[in-house]
């Protein structure tokens, strides 16, 4: 597998680990002094910021969906950078809400011990979107992975 496969890899795997909240198995993707700003309002200054951040946002009743797209990757011997399209979407049913949106993933990742880890990460938003789900009467969320 080539640098740029890996790489692809770890950010897919990344976002499967924030969808599903899998926050052991995220903070394998990071290194432990990874920066992270989502938008204007989340930034993170380490690993552990970063997964207690995401934990306390993403909580069991907040649904999330991130896809990526378009990588532009650029290896320079252990270091490279990334750049995604992300478009995404967020449910929070017990606010009746949904947001959507789009934006560009700006990474830095380096090879350390073996493996490919984010050691930035972050997006800028193109657009980002709500809706009221009371707005669409025939809304109904009839499976949640998070609902125990």
């Amino acid at each position: 597998m080539t640098d740029v496969d890996e790489i692809k890899q770890l950010k897919y795997k990344y976002l499967r680990c924030v969808d599903l909240h899998l926050w052991d198995e995220l903070a394998e993707t990071l290194a432990d002094d990874v920066t992270a700003s989502y938008g204007t309002r989340l930034t993170y200054h380490s690993r552990a910021e970063v997964l207690e951040g995401l934990a306390a946002q993403m909580t069991d009743d907040v649904l999330t969906e991130h896809r990526v797209g378009h990588p532009e990757i650029t290896v320079d011997g252990d270091t490279a950078t990334g750049r995604w399209y992300l478009q995404d979407r967020v449910i929070v049913a017990k606010y009746s809400t949904m947001i959507f949106g789009a934006a560009f993933y700006d990474d830095a990742y380096e090879h350390r011990d073996g493996r490919w880890v984010i050691t930035r990460t972050g997006y800028d938003r193109t657009y980002e979107a709500t809706i009221d789900l009371k707005d669409v009467p025939s809304f109904r969320l009839t499976d949640n992975h998070l609902d125990t």
